[in-house]
């Protein structure tokens, strides 16, 4: 049954192409932890792309060439093997859902082997380079930006790509992709939908510290690539004072400026809260101008109460097929997967989907970043040249106080991209 719904999905996906849009942020991570920041096909099921376009593969290279009548060995990096109980969860997630994937694969062999970096950067360069020496033609992973920088770097002169879990861009290049949720493509993906609502004058409201700038650069990129303008911008200390002290110079801007939409960076564990709460109170409310945020605003659940927020936009992948994944995960690990675990999933998913073109260049440059993509339980995504991504997402309003889809996630990729 689930290779007969695994060739029924592959054909309908390769007939029906939708447009692209950008990818969120996973709500509850810090932006220097993947390095900044949210399932699965019906029965587990990955339906890859790549099998439409096969003809895309056209590089070769002495590291990057497989046998695929053969197992093909891949390493995955996790940062298990510490005392720090977050870390050993994250890894424990991540290779369960990686494990899930390969079961999932047909007509292709992967050696999954998994190697502890404990999170520390030293020792993921040393783990990924006995992981090559130990016959792995591909890393997925490392999770931590830092530990990715220097994955890179151990296996570059070895011709080895590494698809890392971070979604801290500032580690994406070389031979580094990162398979994370990015700034840029929610940010992307919710612009879009304002412009096309009318709604496309939008004013950015961020916290003044390294992650908020980071944010509302990457808003000002993603603006640029569509037909939405930022007419204003403002920033505030991060404190509650900071943020109660800034209050009329929010105000200001966002009155003077002609917004119609406001764009927060901030998230629950931060101003977000406190935002929702005084904004309004300050005549700057979600029934003046629409409130959208950088972060997903059912993480957690408490956020969709406040009341400042109703009516507000997010991004967030398909959510049908995120809870298919989860109670899949679920059921077989006896946990709710970790909000990255996905990742794991994701990047076994193009793996095997290269594999099963059955070319030797699998998994050079040009194969990683074909233009027709992959789809696993975050649902569509593709690797770009620069070693960012593209993510399909649904755009999703707070309605008393629950999450309303008004925009669907695509299922394909339509054109070049962006």
């Amino acid at each position: 049954m689930f290779s007969t719904l695994l060739s029924r999905l592959r054909r309908l996906t390769c007939r029906l192409p939708l447009p692209w849009f950008g990818g969120s942020a996973v709500a509850g991570v810090p932006h220097g932890a993947l390095g900044t920041p949210r399932p699965v096909l019906a029965a587990g099921a990955v339906l890859a792309l790549a099998a439409c376009d096969p003809g895309a593969l056209q590089l070769t290279g002495p590291s990057t060439r497989v046998d695929t009548d053969r197992p093909v060995q891949v390493a995955l990096l996790v940062p298990g093997g510490s005392s720090d109980s977050g870390r050993n969860t994250i890894a424990r997630d991540l290779e369960a859902a990686a494990r899930m994937a390969v079961a999932d694969l047909q007509g292709v062999q992967v050696d999954l082997r998994v190697y502890q970096t404990a999170g520390d950067a030293a020792r993921a360069a040393s783990e990924a380079s006995r992981a090559v020496d130990d016959g792995a033609r591909i890393i997925l992973g490392p999770v931590f930006s830092q530990s990715a920088t220097a994955v890179g770097q151990a296996v570059a002169p070895r011709n080895v790509n590494v698809l890392s879990f971070s979604n801290n861009t500032d580690v994406a290049g070389g031979n580094v992709f990162v398979l994370g949720h990015t700034f840029e493509n929610t940010a992307q993906r919710l612009l879009a939908h304002a412009a096309q609502e009318g709604k496309g004058r939008v004013a950015v409201v961020s916290e003044r510290t390294s992650e908020g700038e980071v944010a509302k650069r990457a808003i000002q990129r993603a603006a640029a690539r569509t037909n939405a303008s930022i007419v204003g911008t403002q920033d505030y200390s991060f404190s509650q004072q900071g943020v109660v002290d800034a209050l009329p110079s929010i105000g200001s801007m966002v009155r003077s400026s002609g917004a119609q939409s406001l764009f927060f960076t901030a998230n629950s564990a931060g101003a977000l809260p406190l935002l929702a709460q005084l904004l309004p109170e300050n005549r700057v409310g979600p029934s003046d101008y629409q409130f959208m945020g950088l972060a997903r605003w059912d993480i957690p659940p408490e956020t969709l109460q406040l009341d400042g927020l109703q009516g507000g936009w997010f991004a967030l992948p398909d959510p049908a097929l995120m809870r298919q994944f989860e109670a899949r995960f679920t059921a077989a690990n006896g946990n709710a997967p970790h909000p990255i675990a996905a990742l794991g999933y994701d990047g076994v998913a193009a793996i095997g989907a290269l594999l099963g073109s059955g070319r030797s260049d699998a998994f050079s440059r040009e194969a990683l970043t074909q233009a027709s993509g992959f789809a696993g339980v975050n649902g569509v995504f593709r690797l770009r040249a620069d070693g960012t991504n593209e993510r399909g997402l649904a755009v999703a309003r707070i309605e008393d106080q629950e999450v309303v889809v008004i925009a669907p996630a695509p299922r394909s990729f339509a054109g070049t991209g962006f």
